[in-house]
Parts: C-alpha cells; structure tokens; sequence
C-alpha cells in the first residue's frame, strides 16, 4: 500500500534524502523512527503529496502520488504534526465539513460524525464551539476527521500529542483495529515504546538513510539489544546520552 521506491529529495541544495526505499503493505502498522532532522517530514510531505521527489517513486494505493495527486488524496487520511482546525466550528461541523468534502452522503455522514464523537468522548461537545478545547479534544477531532471518509490508508504524524493516558489506549486499540480490518497505518512518531507497542514493522531513519528495518524485536535481535529503543539508542548513535547527562549536570550545574 505504501511504495518508497529510491527517493532523494533536496531542499535548498542540500540532499536530505539519499534514496530511500521502502514498503508498507496492506493490514500492517508501520512505525517510522528517527532523531530530528532524520528526514520523516520531508517523508510524509512526500506521501502526501506537497513535496515531489527529486528522483524515484513515491506509491500510496498503488498510485503514484506525482503522477496521480487527487486520486491519492481520497486513498489517505492524514494527521499532521501540528493541525490546525476551524475552531469558530463545533465538532459536529467541522467534520460534515470535511465530510461534505470527500462527498460522503448525508446520511452516512451524520452516522459516522455521531460514531467517531461517541467513541472519543465527544458526543456532549458536539455542538460546542473549539475555541475552548483542550490540544487533547482538538487532536481527537482532527484523528475522527481523517478517518471520517474510510481511507485505505492512514497517515499518522506525532498523533499522540495531547492525548491523555486514556485516550493513547484508545488510539492504539483503534490502529490495531484498523489494521485488523485491511486498513495500513503509517505512524511517525518519537514516542519509541508507543511505536513497538502498536507497529508491525518499524523503519528506522538516520540523516536521510534507512539504516535498519523489521518488526521491533528483529530490530531489537539485530542490533543486540533488548528493546526498539535500546536498539534506537546505538542505530542513532545517542547510546550515550546517559553519560551526556551527567557531563552537563557536572558542567552545567556545580556550585549551584
């Protein structure tokens, strides 16, 4: 469902891609891992569609995204990293909104508005304006509507922030389900135990390169550690963060 075929993107002169490859397929939850500035934004501009490779192919569906924008968009729901929503709008009309938008008919929509509100605790806040909600309701809101229109593909960036301990519980249920049910989730996230909890097949991204991939525990095997995120720790080379710890309490805080 996912194809990543030998992609190099650069911006501003610089290659922040180096021909990545990789492939999703259908009913898996994908985690996608790496330290900041790895290149995972750029990826899921690439996905979506709002960045075009320098050279290879970008898949979604079996679509490719360049050649084929529209029909993609209607394939993948997307939560970004930082979403914005109307917030003058009440829940229950920002997604007709959005529904109204993918052409789901009225009926269907109302079915599925009130069924994504009673799931995430929303049902009493449908008609109140957002302007008020917490991050916490806002992204659940923002996940409801990129699942409203039952995309083939769901595309996930940081979807955890804001959410309380319940509410994480509820997502995961949710993408298992949904993987459970055919869809393929792709999920970038920092969150390391969040993603082995979730994910069928993680990749792990580093200055523009995969430098490793496979399910959580074969990445774990492979490096020769006993979790994804020890296994993250030496692929990314921050293994000694303990050890960078204690040099700034030494350096940073004596005397005080």
């Amino acid at each position: 469902m996912i194809h990543v075929q030998n992609v190099r993107v650069a911006i501003e002169g610089k290659e922040v891609l180096h021909g990545i490859s990789f492939h999703i397929g259908r009913g898996m939850v994908a985690g996608y891992v790496g330290p900041n500035g790895a290149g995972k934004t750029t990826t899921m501009r690439l996905l979506t569609g709002t960045l075009a490779p320098d050279a290879g192919r970008v898949l979604v569906a079996g679509l490719d995204v360049a050649q084929h924008p529209a029909e993609v968009k209607r394939q993948f729901g997307y939560v970004p990293e930082h979403g914005h929503l109307f917030e003058s709008f009440t829940p229950e009309e920002y997604l007709a909104f959005v529904g109204r938008m993918h052409g789901i008919p009225e009926r269907v929509l109302a079915d599925r508005t009130a069924a994504h509100l009673t799931f995430w605790g929303l049902a009493t806040e449908a008609r109140r304006p957002m302007t008020g909600f917490s991050k916490g309701m806002k992204q659940k809101v923002l996940i409801a509507a990129a699942l409203l229109h039952d995309p083939a593909v769901l595309l996930l960036d940081e979807p955890l922030n804001g959410l309380d301990a319940h509410a994480v519980l509820q997502t995961r249920a949710l993408l298992r389900a949904l993987a459970g049910a055919g869809r393929t989730v792709f999920y970038s996230s920092h969150l390391l135990d969040a993603v082995e909890r979730v994910a069928d097949h993680v990749v792990v991204l580093r200055d523009g390169e995969i430098v490793q991939e496979g399910t959580p525990a074969e990445i774990a095997t492979a490096v020769g550690e006993g979790s994804l995120e020890a296994a993250f720790a030496r692929l990314t080379e921050t293994a000694d963060a303990e050890e960078q710890a204690a040099i700034l309490i030494a350096e940073a805080f004596s005397g005080v």
